[in-house]
């Protein structure tokens, strides 16, 4: 595991890192998450496993850009409204099979979260998993000193900007906002 603060942070080798299926606990605009390349189906189930997650219960991901959206979903809302920011919008599947390992339901959740390291894992290219960094049922993590070590020893990569705000994101359904 290596713990890496802003300023530390190499580009390159995080893309290549992410292209590789890397773990990441990462910054968002709202509270540190768990991710990796959500194209590669070991790593994702890597991540269930370390959340301690039913193995069915959907994922969502930072879309790499609004282009790969509007290829891969149907979008039934502005997103200028509410990408980069604190935003999660379930979108239903052009293709229903299309990442069934992240959702195997019709829909899946697409945030771009409004931070720096957002823009760095969209370099990649890929669709990279994103959920709250805790077991599942704990309460979410804003501090990285925060996370079980059980987590933390699992990771190849943990991105510290300090303490985040801790208010998760708002979920958009239908055009509308869902608080959680």
């Amino acid at each position: 595991m290596e713990l890496l603060k802003q300023s530390q942070i190499k580009e390159q080798e995080i893309i290549k890192s992410v292209q590789q299926g890397k773990l990441f606990i990462y910054p968002t605009d709202t509270i540190y998450g768990i991710g990796c390349s959500a194209e590669n189906i070991e790593s994702v189930n890597k991540i269930k496993q370390i959340k301690q997650r039913d193995s069915n219960k959907p994922l969502s991901i930072i879309a790499p850009s609004i282009e790969w959206i509007n290829k891969n979903l149907v979008v039934d809302v502005d997103l200028s409204n509410y990408f980069p920011g604190p935003y999660t919008i379930i979108l239903k599947k052009k293709n229903p099979n299309f990442l069934s390992h992240v959702s195997d339901t019709d829909s899946l959740g697409i945030r771009i979260p409004k931070c720096d390291f957002t823009k760095i894992i969209q370099k990649s290219e890929v669709p990279f998993i994103t959920t709250s960094v805790n077991l599942a049922g704990e309460p979410f993590i804003t501090k990285i000193f925060d996370i079980p070590e059980l987590i933390r020893k699992q990771i190849d990569f943990i991105i510290d900007v300090g303490e985040l705000n801790g208010k998760p994101s708002t979920l958009i359904m239908n055009g509308k906002e869902i608080r959680r």
